[in-house]
């Protein structure tokens, strides 16, 4: 009895005492949470609130429309177009995203191309933020989708603006592309502070107009603030910034002019520039063959890429602007310019020609045998006279050509507003040294700078430097910035805006001088190698042929029937009209084509006939005069000068540095000794 008692009583201990624990640790366990509570709704209120906000709000970027690209007459040649495109929001995606893409691809083909961007974008993403899947869906399976969308919670179809190329291959390397915006170009963004400005942007400039002027086209991306579900399911606007529409860029490019430059290089390969000598406006800027933008806007296929990467003809080359050729006999007014300047010979001085010039026991011989007897510089020029120069170069300091012949922009970076521009080689003693590496090899021959007065040798130009030396020659010495884009249009406003006015600079040149070049280019039209192309035109225009060598034949005669086709020589041509008041200058090359005055001048004929006609000059001087009348409006009410006033007579800037040897001399060069 006694131990029952006291067993009960043990018990009855023991009870309380796990009653009394568990009563402890109730109320601790209640301090914790009242204390958890305190915390989190006192110390860390304004920071989970802020969190809680944020879960229920997406923050949706809008990207902006793309500026459109027009020519100087308002011809759309770049522009935006509707497309259907699928787009996956990860918030709204149920189970796993792979899944999802394998039942959709039962509905819409997805390139496996497709599939791997999709999926690094998507990884990289917000909860919120759409991430492009498939885009230019057709209207039947943009139908099939939305017949069954109900299938597909967190995938949506939607129209966006896709670029579009109206003229194909037309101005394509003017124009460039855009592509789709990949890991390198997301790294520059970020780099540059631009990251946030592209959210939602698939696209962005990779050549071209569309590369150099992109900042312009892009425009400002806008973001609507959406109060979302717990499932990411949109429920109401919150606010909205719109997006700011990218500018509208006018070029200096006549389409009609453009096109018409084309045609003539059908089959053909070459380059052709045409500047507006007093304005530097480029007026059609041709590079053949050419290529098609569109491949590149959403992604160029295989079949497609190799067939333009592998092809001889090189058509993804920007011809004008990277290609660098030997320019022959229209090197030969700079020349002889220079020769004046230097007063290095008396332009009525009669050199003989018997066809050839001896130097150092080596004959240099007139093209195609030719003997022109005793030749003055006029004559020289007209008829072309390869051994007046030779003897030219014989007298001439290579470094002093070298430096007057830099102020026309030869051998330089123009700054044109294209990217991938080329300097090209203006040859000099301190360029030589620096492009070979052998002591040897390193000195200067007079016989060098005999085939450079040619514009043989190592000189290797682009065909925009020689177009933009036309130009400088026609405005009597004033260089003015070869440039394409005229206007910069507000696409809300209307109002424009002139990104490039005024000279750079005038080159010191003798007007007398300048005169004796100027009449015997006129005579290379009106009786010299250029007549034929010219015959019966109404207006009077100035020019010169040239026929560069390929590779050179020694103690041979060249017959270009029996050379392969790409050894044959390239044709050219230089020239300005009218020639008493130049509008327009124009260099072109056909490569291969053999001789320039036959081959090469009928094509800028034809560009002038064009854009010198009556009613077309007549309709350019009423757009002009209203474009003036309306500028000066602007200005008054800005209440600021239309320019700054060019410096009276101003000298060209010091040299610019030497090329740095990337570009490889040309084969062919004559080496003697002294």
């Amino acid at each position: 009895m006694f131990e029952f008692r006291k067993t009960s009583q043990h018990q009855r201990q023991t009870v309380l005492l796990r009653a009394w624990v568990a009563g402890l640790f109730a109320l601790v366990c209640l301090l914790l949470l009242v204390g958890r509570l305190w915390f989190l709704q006192v110390v860390r209120y304004d920071n989970l609130s802020a969190r809680a906000e944020q879960n229920r709000i997406a923050i949706v970027p809008i990207p902006p429309r793309r500026g459109q690209i027009m020519d100087r007459n308002g011809v759309v040649l770049a522009r935006n177009e509707r497309d259907y495109t699928l787009l996956v929001t990860r918030a709204q995606i149920k189970g796993n995203v792979e899944s999802v893409l394998d039942r959709l691809g039962a509905l819409v083909y997805i390139s496996a191309g497709d599939r791997r961007k999709f999926l690094r974008l998507y990884q990289q993403s917000g909860r919120y933020a759409p991430v492009l899947l498939r885009n230019n869906l057709n209207d039947i399976e943009a139908s099939w989708f939305a017949v069954h969308a109900y299938q597909f919670p967190g995938v949506s179809l939607e129209a966006r603006w896709v670029r579009s190329y109206p003229g194909h291959e037309s101005a394509a390397h003017v124009l460039g592309f855009v592509g789709r915006i990949s890991e390198e170009d997301e790294q520059h963004l970020e780099d540059t502070g631009q990251s946030g400005n592209y959210r939602g942007t698939q696209v962005m400039g990779k050549k071209g107009i569309e590369k150099t002027w992109e900042k312009t086209l892009h425009g400002r991306t806008g973001v609507e603030e959406l109060e979302v579900t717990a499932t990411g399911r949109p429920v109401r606007e919150l606010s909205r910034t719109d997006p700011i529409p990218g500018s509208n860029l006018e070029l200096s490019l006549d389409i009609g002019l453009q096109r018409l430059a084309e045609s003539q290089f059908e089959g053909k390969r070459g380059a052709l520039v045409a500047i507006a000598p007093k304005t530097g406006e480029v007026l059609a800027f041709v590079s053949a063959p050419s290529f098609d933008p569109n491949l590149f806007v959403d992604g160029i296929d295989v079949e497609n890429w190799k067939k333009l990467n592998d092809s001889p003809d090189h058509p993804l080359i920007n011809r004008p602007l990277y290609g660098t050729y030997p320019i022959g006999s229209t090197y030969k007014p700079f020349v002889a310019l220079a020769a004046l300047q230097m007063g290095v010979r008396s332009p009525t001085e009669l050199i003989p020609d018997p066809g050839y010039f001896e130097l150092a026991g080596q004959k240099f011989r007139n093209a195609a045998g030719a003997v022109y007897g005793p030749t003055d510089m006029h004559k020289a020029i007209v008829k072309s006279s390869d051994t007046y120069f030779f003897s030219l170069g014989a007298i001439m300091d290579v470094d002093k050509l070298h430096d007057f012949s830099k102020q026309f922009g030869f051998g330089q970076i123009t700054g044109i507003d294209l990217d991938g521009e080329r300097r090209g080689v203006l040859p000099s003693r301190a360029w030589k040294r620096k492009a070979y590496k052998k002591p040897s090899q390193q000195h200067w021959y007079r016989g060098e700078t005999v085939s450079v007065t040619v514009g043989q040798g190592y000189n290797a130009f682009t065909l925009l430097q020689l177009a933009q030396a036309t130009s400088v020659l026609a405005n009597n010495g004033v260089y003015m910035k070869p440039h394409l884009v005229r206007r910069i249009i507000d696409p809300i406003t209307g109002r424009f805006s002139y990104p490039v006015t005024g000279p750079q600079y005038t080159i010191k040149l003798d007007p007398k001088n300048l005169k004796i070049i100027r009449d015997a280019m006129v005579d290379v039209v009106r009786q010299g190698t250029a007549r034929q192309a010219f015959v019966g035109a109404t207006y009077q225009a100035a020019g010169k042929t040239g026929t560069a060598q390929v590779y050179s034949l020694r103690g041979a005669k060249y017959r270009s029937h029996s050379v392969d086709e790409r050894l044959r020589d390239h044709a050219l041509f230089m020239a300005y009209a009218p020639a008493d008041d130049p509008q327009i200058a124009v260099a072109l090359i056909v490569e291969n084509g053999g001789w320039g005055a036959s081959v090469a001048a009928p094509i800028a004929r034809k560009v002038f006939d064009y854009w010198l006609a009556p009613a077309r000059v007549a309709a350019r001087q009423q757009k002009q005069q209203a474009e003036d009348a309306a500028r000066t409006q602007v200005i008054k009410a800005s209440g600021r000068p239309e320019t700054a006033p060019a410096p009276d007579d101003e000298e060209a800037p010091e040299p610019a540095p030497l090329p740095d040897g990337s570009d490889e001399p040309v084969s062919g060069t004559q080496e003697d000794t002294q």
